[in-house]
């Protein structure tokens, strides 16, 4: 009988080396998504991820819900329709930014804007699947009409913008047409106010 133990490097057993790979490999992932998105990876469990809040760059610490407390939220800034509010403009757009995935979803999938605001989205994908992003009119981004404002294949991890003006009746709506992405749920909408 072989009574020996297998050891790595310095006698250390190999399930303590596979052990630190692993939590190197998740600090590793943490900070590549925190380095894309634009955040501290250490802001997910005290502030979280935030959209809006009034500041040109979209976010700030403690502007968002939160990762631990259910995910990509609104800015806790003034939103539109509330007092302190100041809309985006052509010259100094309001930023918003979502996450395409993973999976078939936008976060976040519902957004608020003012009559007549001009808001740049900033699109990143996570995960590995391509999308994209299209932006107008509710029936025209529902019929992937020609000529409405989309940015398309947008790569795993990769961020892409576009900016877009308020100043039709509405309703309005965002999307991804990618095949089979709207028919799984990937779209949302944008409630205007003012």
């Amino acid at each position: 009988m072989n009574d020996e133990t297998t050891t790595g490097p310095a006698g250390v057993p190999p399930w303590t080396i596979l052990l630190l790979a692993i939590a190197a490999l998740v600090v590793a992932t943490a900070a590549l998504t925190a380095t894309v998105v634009g955040r501290s990876p250490f802001g997910m469990m005290s502030g979280g991820w935030g959209v809006g809040g009034g500041m040109m760059s979209g976010y700030g610490p403690g502007s968002g819900y939160g990762m631990m407390s259910g995910g990509w939220g609104v800015g806790a800034g003034p939103q539109p329709g509330a007092s302190g509010f100041v809309a985006g403009t052509v010259a100094s757009p309001r930023v918003i930014r979502i996450l395409a995935g993973p999976g078939y979803t936008f976060s976040p999938s519902t957004i608020t804007a003012a009559r007549g605001e001009t808001i740049t989205f900033v699109v990143t994908t996570m995960g590995p699947t391509v999308h994209e992003f299209m932006v107008g009119p509710a029936d025209a981004v529902a019929a992937d009409r020609d000529g409405t404002p989309e940015i398309a294949d947008i790569p795993m991890m990769a961020t892409k913008s576009l900016t877009y003006t308020f100043d039709g009746p509405g309703p309005y709506a965002f999307a991804c047409h990618a095949p089979g992405h709207y028919e799984a749920g990937m779209r949302g909408v944008i409630t205007l106010v003012g």
